[in-house]
């Protein structure tokens, strides 16, 4: 049997496809920076069946429950271990051309043939609305993959940024960059997920980080754009004018390999398998039938339950949320903190953005040695040591205070920086997107509460926030040991790779 990673081997880790395509993303990291805490609108996914307008109009006549009409169009299937009706499959019976009476919802249609749902969905969410039940964005509809992902949100970015600049009034301001923030991040995020997924295990880590630098490049261009363009509405367009150049990403960019054969769309992953073994000189001579592969788990059935159904992917999606929680909470915290100091705000800015890039370095020198649980739980400790110390230290040793105050910058955004890349390690493919956004939502409540919890606790004492931080970042340096190592090990593919990792660890020694 042939994984992924096997064809990757021979497509080439990380040849010059790899490269182009890291190289333009990560542009998209640079105008990040300025809205890094964008509130994060997603549509509710309830729990939906096919709908059978027949069986339904029975349903009211006679008095049925939900479960009986569900006896006569949805099958059940086995999802993840737990049987339960199908969401995406019905009966194929047209209940239109058969006889059908009250009684009829004690037939056994166990061994009927199923089908996809023909007449759209039944949602379980009386008296509300989101996007997903709207416009039946669930199934095969609701999987737009990586490539598409980027496109959509580079559309709405250059909307929304572009109507930052010109609302009237400051409701309109909180609508807009709330859509704003939406884009901006999905777009970052699906960005980060797709270089995870088409690079080799040994250059993932190192995308990843380098990925996240560009952010503190980010960081440092912003005060620069901020200090010579003095009116915010031109500062705002100039910020969204780099979302125009990344639309064309579309032309230049392919779908995801990984993603479209999680999908089972095996004929388009193996063109662009076979696209980039060409850009990087190289040739594929396995036989892609034979990839390895969960049949009863498809990735067009998986929701956001799929997070906290079974129980290593519990574990990994709570401490995963704290972790970003507190990355939030105390990243953002310090860099307000920058702006109570009194002092100027430009070059403050600047020197605490500078702080940050030695974290990229240090990341890629101890993850290589030590792995990635250790160093990521040290981040976290050290953040939390140094907002301890700091708070206690006096105002009249101002170096001591600044460089305890760095190291503690230092430390939490190393741990910013590896929860991104090791949050879409744990998850297995057909659930990374999806995961990494329920997770990293916590980052954008964190920096909505962040401002509270610094202001109000300042109010009465300065330093009280920092306590505060510091109990944060020793709680999640503390969680993170409950993780496992990810260091060398394949992505994960299914749920099951997730659950049962020994059982894949054994099939991937056996393939090789």
């Amino acid at each position: 049997m042939t994984t992924f990673d096997d064809l990757l081997d021979e497509a080439g880790n990380f040849g010059h496809y790899q490269k182009r395509i890291f190289a333009m993303t990560c542009l998209m990291s640079l105008p990040f920076a300025s809205l890094y805490v964008g509130i994060v609108f997603q549509g509710y996914t309830p729990n939906h069946w096919c709908r059978d307008s027949t069986v339904m109009d029975m349903r009211q006549a006679c008095g049925w429950s939900l479960a009986d009409s569900h006896r006569l169009t949805v099958p059940m299937v086995n999802s993840s271990g737990v049987l339960q009706h199908s969401s995406c499959e019905q009966y194929d019976v047209d209940w239109n051309n058969t006889i059908l009476t009250c009684d009829t919802q004690e037939l056994n249609l166990s061994k009927v043939l199923v089908t996809k749902c023909k007449d759209g969905w039944e949602y379980q969410y009386a008296g509300r609305n989101s996007l997903v039940t709207e416009f039946n964005l669930v199934c095969s509809d609701a999987c737009f993959g990586r490539r598409i992902g980027i496109l959509l949100s580079n559309i709405l970015n250059v909307i929304a940024g572009f109507g930052l600049a010109l609302t009237p009034n400051y409701v309109a301001i909180l609508v807009i960059r709330g859509i704003f923030g939406f884009g901006v991040k999905g777009g970052w995020m699906t960005a980060y997920v797709m270089l995870t997924e088409i690079v080799g295990v040994k250059y993932r880590r190192t995308v990843g980080i380098l990925f996240q630098m560009f952010f503190s490049v980010g960081l440092l261009i912003l005060p620069l754009l901020a200090y010579f363009i003095t009116d915010w509405r031109w500062l705002q367009a100039a910020i969204t004018v780099p979302y125009i150049f990344f639309l064309s990403y579309y032309w230049f960019i392919p779908e995801s390999p990984r993603w479209l054969i999680s999908q089972k769309n095996y004929s388009k992953g193996l063109e662009t398998m076979d696209a980039m073994a060409k850009e990087n000189k190289k040739k594929i001579s396995r036989d892609f039938e034979t990839l390895t592969g969960d049949e009863e788990e498809s990735s067009s059935s998986v929701s956001v339950f799929d997070l906290f159904r079974t129980p290593n992917m519990r574990k990994y999606t709570f401490i995963l949320m704290f972790c970003w929680w507190t990355s939030s909470v105390v990243y953002q915290g310090l860099v307000l903190r920058v702006g109570i100091s009194q002092g100027n705000i430009y070059i403050d800015f600047l020197l605490a953005g500078l702080v940050e890039f030695p974290a990229a370095f240090l990341i890629l020198f101890t993850i290589e040695r030590i792995g990635r649980r250790l160093p990521f739980a040290a981040a976290n400790i050290i953040a939390g040591v140094s907002c301890f110390v700091t708070a206690f230290i006096p105002d009249e040793m101002f170096w001591f205070k600044t460089v305890t105050a760095c190291l503690g910058r230092l430390g939490i955004t190393m741990a910013f920086e590896m929860v991104m890349f090791i949050n879409s390690e744990l998850f297995p493919t057909c659930v990374r997107n999806v995961g990494v956004s329920v997770c990293s939502s916590l980052c954008d409540i964190g920096g909505i509460v962040c401002p509270f919890l610094l202001y109000r606790l300042a109010a009465i004492w300065i330093e009280l926030p920092l306590i505060i931080f510091g109990v944060f970042a020793f709680i999640a340096g503390g969680l993170i040991l409950l993780l496992p190592e990810t260091k060398g090990v394949p992505l994960p593919d299914t749920i099951n790779d997730v659950e049962f990792p020994k059982r894949r660890r054994v099939l991937v020694e056996e393939t090789k």
